[in-house]
């Protein structure tokens, strides 16, 4: 067999995957075998496996198989650059995403030896990366202490169904401005304003920030927000496009700054 030549059934336990979901993948021609062996099994190549690989990330991501296909279909022609501008836009995520767990990790491990040293829990290290408190000095420093007090004290208030409910709303967000910037429709359209409207109705639903404040500049919050979703890679990896880079990121901005300047 060629070193760079792998069979399905191979490919289905490196990537944790079964043979039955890549040959669904072939048949909707997600991800096509790079050939097919005299005894009809199907083998995939090195590019193959990158695009598996991007496959399962955008699936992390909550994308949905339509959607998927969308964004590898956009970058499919623009060779090895392009899918490795893709990666590092995954990666940035992945790297936020490692840090979280690992700071969870480290909080879970301190309270077991804790519990079975009969040691003091601290409550100050118990929940290290199970919420948002990581953004405590930059909201502050944003818009004051009131504000990060008022949407902290919003979000422990919550039930578990009501902060999953929230995730949910959130990530459903990111994954249709994706789909509407890769779809190649202008900012302006009906499509991209439409989800700008949810967007705009999810930041007023977060109390403390300008855009939930009576009187408070919410067009100036949300054109903001927008500009810190470009220039912050932090942000802008939930909005990344296929093709790597700030496209998507910009997309959302001037989508929003649209249905701010009309609307509010």
């Amino acid at each position: 067999m060629d070193a760079q030549d792998w069979s399905i059934q191979e490919i289905a336990r490196h990537a944790g995957t079964t043979s039955r979901t890549l040959r669904h993948y072939d048949d909707i021609d997600l991800l096509t075998p790079s050939r097919i062996a005299h005894n009809g099994y199907r083998h995939y190549d090195q590019a193959a496996l990158v695009r598996l690989q991007r496959i399962l990330l955008l699936r992390e991501l909550g994308l949905g198989l339509p959607q998927i296909a969308e964004a590898l279909e956009a970058s499919a022609d623009k060779g090895a650059e392009a899918e490795a501008s893709a990666l590092e836009s995954h990666l940035v995520y992945l790297r936020e995403e490692q840090s979280r767990l690992a700071r969870q990790i480290a909080s879970v491990e301190n309270t077991i030896n804790a519990l079975k040293g009969g040691g003091t829990l601290m409550a100050e290290n118990m929940f290290d990366g199970f919420d948002h408190t990581q953004y405590k000095e930059e909201v502050e420093d944003r818009w004051g202490k009131k504000a990060y007090a008022d949407s902290d004290s919003w979000w422990r208030g919550l039930t578990e169904a009501e902060r999953a409910e929230w995730q949910q709303l959130v990530s459903d967000l990111g994954r249709d401005w994706i789909a509407a910037a890769e779809s190649g429709v202008e900012p302006g359209s009906d499509e991209a304003q439409a989800v700008a409207k949810r967007h705009v109705d999810w930041l007023t639903g977060v109390p403390g920030t300008p855009a939930s404040v009576p009187g408070g500049d919410v067009r100036g919050y949300v054109i903001g927000l927008g500009e810190m979703y470009v220039a912050d890679p932090r942000f802008g990896a939930n909005y990344a496009t296929s093709d790597g880079g700030t496209r998507g990121a910009e997309f959302v901005r001037d989508a929003l700054r649209i249905y701010a300047e009309a609307n509010l």
